[in-house]
């Protein structure tokens, strides 16, 4: 009687398994819709971060159920087994790290035959398989990258090569920015001073040349880059002042950024004047005086915002990124109330935030403040509050009948031996299985 009971026992736990299998499936289609429809960003930083805070969980579990999430949404025949409860959650995630809309009915009979631990070892030789096989197309990309520039015989210079998929990024992006610039530079000339007032001896436009093509504009913008990099010099500077960002802001804009006057950057460019806010709530500030000419007459010494005692006790008493959900173990320092409006710099109106956050809360409308208890309030730009730990979620009374009850509405049949895998306890041999499943291991 009592080993009766014992596999009655059994038959629940392993058709419960079943259930939650199902229910998860429905959980990961909800995360991967509320991703693509980015319901997270209210000030989080990813749909895990947003999960983590949202649901409790760890923030790697999150991250993975976000990565499964996705790739279910491509592999439609691992998303209908784990519906119907027939694969687990633990293969199906495993399964995703390898597979493709190509090899994904493959890599589901070996979720269908093979225990939780057979799953585990494939992938793994299959991933190694992919290393080799990535490593290989990787080297033989590296090994044909060329330039070849010679000259035609009309005398132009023909340009022909292949480059690294990250170095051609760099040099299209180079090639962007040149092009908007000599855009901006055509403009600006299109609004110059009137003919009367150009010299006689300015050559003429050559009309005749019209609108250049796309193909035009990127040999002029490869001249361009050319030039500024002779003119600058190869060398870029040392670090510290190759990544240094100026910003020019005017005294009354920090404090009002309704307030007239300029907030640029060292190039001439115009930045908002709550970027500036940010950028000054923890930066080094040079205050300089000018006459009403333009001229300076004054400039004072180097300081910090925030002196270095006083960072490090902002870091040794907020530990990391205060906004709710967050908690990166680094960040910058925030005034409650911005210096340049009278707030001092002390540490009960400083707040460690991430620069994510630091961004969210002077640009994009997110508000927080200190209670008189010492903790901080968070509000979302429509005023709602953001709690530091959000309410529990409504559960019914029965959790796992009202799941049974929602699978039979949907006709799902689920039972002890719904998962139950198809292995007759032979041994695995993984070689073998890879050399036959993994369409580039012959």
């Amino acid at each position: 009687m009592e080993l009766h009971e014992l596999d009655q026992l059994g038959d629940e736990i392993a058709e419960l398994s079943a259930h939650i299998e199902a229910a998860t499936a429905h959980l990961l289609d909800l995360i991967r819709e509320f991703d693509a429809r980015g319901g997270w960003n209210s000030g989080f930083r990813s749909c895990a971060a947003w999960l983590s805070w949202r649901v409790g969980l760890d923030l790697g579990a999150a991250r993975e159920r976000v990565r499964v999430a996705r790739a279910l949404g491509t592999l439609p025949r691992l998303a209908q087994a784990l519906a119907r409860g027939e694969l687990s959650y633990a293969k199906v995630r495993a399964l995703t790290r390898v597979a493709t809309p190509e090899t994904e009915e493959r890599l589901l009979a070996v979720g269908r035959a093979g225990t939780a631990d057979h799953v585990e070892r494939i992938v793994r030789g299959w991933r190694r398989v992919d290393r080799i096989a990535e490593a290989r197309e990787t080297a033989r990309r590296h090994a044909s990258r060329a330039l070849h520039v010679y000259q035609d015989e009309d005398g132009m210079v023909v340009l022909r090569g292949r480059l690294a998929p990250e170095v051609g990024a760099l040099l299209v992006q180079a090639l962007a920015a040149a092009r908007e610039r000599l855009y901006q530079q055509a403009r600006a000339n299109d609004a110059g001073p009137s003919p009367a007032d150009v010299s006689a001896e300015t050559p003429p436009a050559d009309v005749s040349e019209g609108t250049p093509t796309l193909a035009q504009q990127q040999a002029d913008a490869l001249a361009l880059l050319a030039e500024t990099a002779l003119h600058s010099g190869i060398d870029p500077g040392a670090p510290g002042e190759r990544y240094q960002v100026v910003v020019h802001v005017e005294g009354p804009v920090l404090a009002d950024p309704e307030a007239p006057g300029q907030s640029v950057l060292e190039d001439g460019a115009h930045v908002p004047a709550e970027t500036s806010q940010r950028l000054a709530c923890d930066a080094s500030r040079v205050v300089m005086r000018h006459v009403p000419e333009g001229h300076v007459v004054e400039v004072g010494a180097r300081t910090r915002t925030i002196p270095p005692a006083l960072r490090r006790a902002l870091h040794h008493r907020d530990r990391g990124c205060r906004f709710p959900g967050c908690g990166l173990p680094f960040g910058q320092g925030h005034h409650l109330r911005h210096w340049a409006q009278g707030g001092p710099t002390t540490l009960s109106n400083l707040a460690l935030l991430c620069r994510r956050h630091h961004r969210a809360v002077h640009e994009e409308g997110y508000q927080v403040e200190r209670q008189p208890d010492g903790e901080l309030r968070f509000r979302r730009p429509d005023g709602q509050f953001l709690p530091e730990v959000p309410p529990p979620a409504a559960v019914p009374a029965d959790p796992v009948q009202a799941l049974r009850a929602r699978h039979e509405a949907q006709g799902l049949r689920l039972h002890a031996r719904t998962a139950i895998p198809g292995w007759l306890g032979e041994p695995l041999n993984v070689g073998w299985a890879i050399d036959v499943l993994h369409p580039l291991a012959r």
